[in-house]
């Protein structure tokens, strides 16, 4: 039987599924899904409110809604890069097709279409004036990494999540988001994005310290300690946001708002 790692294939896939199935029920999107297609650009980073059991720990762990991270890299028709036209043609999407790179647990690093996430409560962050040429190395350093694995020491980690934390031994207890594990040929969403921008040092969360004179020096946050939030927090990447009546909030006296909130969508909220 094949394995990953020490694990047989099919027991990690197993386990990838049951930690990716949905498990909180969708709420109404808060986003113009149609504009944000429209004025979406390059290496643009898609956070994601997820909704499964390995988002659930996620939310947990890192104290935020945002539980994946995706890059946007262009229409279908643009794409010149060899394993993407292949994946492209594979997938039969139109040339005015969205597309963004994702990591996914269970399914390495792939190409999708952004349609995939129009149902989903989305954030958009934008590196505030990176260089054209940056962005451009930006998206050839991602794409470079399609067919990469997910890593699956991750897999364990959120699968202890779900047992009591004082009854594992020591050396099993998670080391989710801390550095050092995993392997150079493995990725995980928002590490495949925070290595695509090192490679250009475009900074995300970066750490500072003074020298002895005083002077303040950048040193950069190690990729495997970056989380979908850091892109949110970053004060170098712009929050876009496409909410609905966008262009008419002046009008907000005018919105219809309803006495009060529906009891089925209470009950999921508690």
């Amino acid at each position: 039987m094949a394995t990953i790692g020490s694990l047989p294939a099919r027991l990690v896939q197993t386990a990838a599924d049951w930690l990716s199935q949905d498990v909180t029920p969708r709420g109404v999107p808060r986003t113009d899904f149609e504009r944000l297609c429209e004025q979406i650009q390059p290496v643009d980073v898609i956070l994601v409110e997820g909704r499964s059991r390995v988002a659930g720990i996620i939310q947990s762990v890192t104290l935020s809604a945002w539980t994946h991270a995706a890059l946007y890299i262009g229409r279908a028709g643009d794409m010149v890069h060899p394993e993407a036209v292949a994946a492209i043609k594979t997938a039969g999407w139109a040339p005015d097709t969205p597309l963004i790179l994702e990591a996914q647990l269970g399914e390495g690093v792939h190409l999708s279409a952004l349609d995939r996430y129009r149902q989903e409560h989305l954030r958009l962050c934008r590196p505030h004036e990176i260089a054209a040429g940056d962005r451009d190395r930006v998206l050839a350093y991602a794409l470079d990494r399609l067919g990469m694995a997910y890593d699956t020491r991750q897999i364990l980690d959120l699968l202890r999540f779900f047992f009591p934390y004082g009854l594992l031994p020591r050396h099993w207890r998670s080391s989710l988001f801390e550095a050092g594990h995993g392997e150079p040929t493995r990725a995980i969403c928002s590490t495949l994005l925070a290595n695509a921008f090192a490679s250009v040092r475009y900074p995300i969360l970066p750490v500072m310290h003074r020298g002895a004179d005083g002077q303040a020096m950048f040193y950069r946050s190690n990729a495997r300690l970056i989380t979908p939030r850091d892109f949110d927090h970053s004060p170098y990447f712009d929050v876009i946001k496409y909410p609905f009546f966008g262009d008419d909030i002046a009008r907000y006296r005018d919105m219809s708002w309803g006495d009060t909130r529906p009891r089925a969508a209470e009950r999921r909220r508690r």
